[in-house]
């Protein structure tokens, strides 16, 4: 069973000048484990659709299945619980609060409930700092933002993403605003979380960073156009 089912999932937003098709009839699965990547220009449906995957907004129509539930059937408090526990986002601006330190800023996730205890516990402390470990932070964690590099930054946000052991991580253009070198590291890195098992959705405009991955999702003005095995 995959792990993410899209079926026939439109989106329309309504406009003082007409509707606007976010999404049209859009039905493509993700398997657990697998690197996905959706593709497409500006205006392409991208954005909309991550936001539908992180369950930041519903569809018009059409079902999404994450892990065999329907989440249209969901309550409020559960898809809540979803997003905070089930589901890690990777932005391509960072979010990191600039007036706390890279260890603090991982450990934010505990401040909207999203991991049992509170953000100061031992336990929960221990767990943040083998992230940043494993993502080569460790000498950086009594550092702020402004004093990290743009890959550096996007590790941390990578660390913070995974302290509530997500099942599916979003990743919006995570290597947007890197260099090469950095974004070569940080594509490293998510795929690492599949060897894990963990599912990583990856939105980018960026053709040869797509064909990397698994498999590509084409969108052309909200359609998918195209789908492709990728990598090898």
């Amino acid at each position: 069973m995959a792990l993410i089912q899209l079926e026939s999932v439109s989106k329309v937003y309504p406009m003082a000048g007409g509707d606007v098709h976010a999404l049209r009839n859009v039905s493509f699965a993700v398997e657990e484990g697998e690197l996905l990547s959706v593709v497409g220009s500006s205006g392409s449906g991208k954005t909309t659709m991550l936001y539908l995957l992180g369950l930041l907004t519903d569809p018009t129509s059409g079902a999404y299945r994450l892990n065999g539930r329907e989440v249209g059937r969901l309550s409020d408090r559960e898809l809540a619980r979803i997003r905070a526990q089930e589901i890690g986002f990777v932005f391509q601006s960072f979010h990191l609060l600039p007036q706390l330190t890279v260890l603090d800023n991982v450990l934010l996730s505990t401040r909207y409930g999203a991991v049992d205890g509170a953000s100061g516990s031992a336990a929960t402390k221990k767990k943040a700092t083998a992230l940043l470990e494993e993502v080569g932070l460790s000498h950086r964690m009594a550092h702020r933002p402004r004093e990290l590099s743009g890959g550096e930054m996007q590790r941390v946000a990578i660390a913070r993403a995974l302290l509530t052991e997500p099942s599916v991580i979003l990743a919006d253009e995570p290597t947007g605003n890197l260099d090469e070198v950095n974004g070569e590291q940080i594509f490293r890195i998510l795929r690492g979380l599949t060897e894990q098992g963990k599912t990583v959705v990856l939105v980018t405009h960026d053709l040869a960073l797509a064909d990397k991955t698994d498999r590509s999702v084409r969108l052309k003005d909200g359609e998918v156009v195209d789908e492709d095995r990728t990598a090898a």
